[in-house]
């Protein structure tokens, strides 16, 4: 008897859609991504969308629109940078210059271990800055350098920050935050390499910085 195959028919592959809860943290994800590769000024929302795999009407729910993404992530970057510099602060602590340090270990650790992030967040003109809780959680990381610089120059909380307190709170946090970008745009390639290696960027060349922030000068 003769028989005959009958080869059963493929299904189509039929892409999951994500679940709605979950399309908000697909979409911050990719769009982190997408600003480590091309940086904060070659971001695209087109570009998110496609590799989300979703609709280009699905992050308008969510979003709005590229700002309101942006926005997003910018509220998650300071959300952890300020829990980072609270730890770090709390590893200090009573020591005012000790309390410094830490904060400055943990400012460029999160800079190169979220770069997308850190570059974001202090490009104001590419997010909304009154977004949700973005002013309290910013305001929130600055109040922990602020504070430490209060002990540092015994200053009460409350008291007027004399204007002796806020040079050496700039002075601070300029020399930081110009290590974390030198060292995420690679210019510190060339020393850490004369030290061993990339990673002597954090395990030398930062400690050693840090030993020379300025020292404050309390009034008499």
């Amino acid at each position: 008897m003769n028989t005959v195959k009958i080869k059963a028919a493929r299904k189509p592959r039929v892409r999951r859609p994500y679940h709605h809860g979950d399309l908000p943290e697909r979409l911050v994800e990719v769009a982190e991504a997408v600003i480590r590769e091309r940086g904060v000024d070659g971001f695209s929302l087109r570009e998110v969308v496609r590799r989300a795999g979703v609709s280009p009407a699905a992050p308008a729910h969510h979003f709005g629109d590229a700002r309101g993404l942006l926005s997003e992530v910018a509220l998650r970057g300071f959300r952890a940078f300020g829990d980072a510099l609270a730890a770090a602060d709390a590893r200090g602590g009573t020591d005012p210059e000790k309390r410094l340090y830490e904060q400055g270990l943990a400012y460029v650790t999160f800079a190169l271990k979220h770069p997308a992030r850190f570059q974001l967040m202090f490009r104001h003109g590419k997010y909304d800055i009154g977004y949700k809780d973005l002013p309290a959680a910013s305001e929130r990381a600055y109040q922990v350098l602020e504070d430490a610089v209060r002990a540092a120059m015994g200053l009460a909380a409350g008291e007027p920050m004399t204007d002796d307190a806020n040079g050496f709170l700039m002075a601070t946090w300029s020399v930081v935050h110009g290590f974390a970008h030198l060292a995420l745009g690679e210019e510190l390639t060339r020393p850490a390499r004369a030290r061993g290696g990339k990673d002597q960027v954090l395990q030398a060349l930062l400690p050693l910085t840090l030993k020379h922030l300025p020292r404050p000068k309390r009034p008499r």
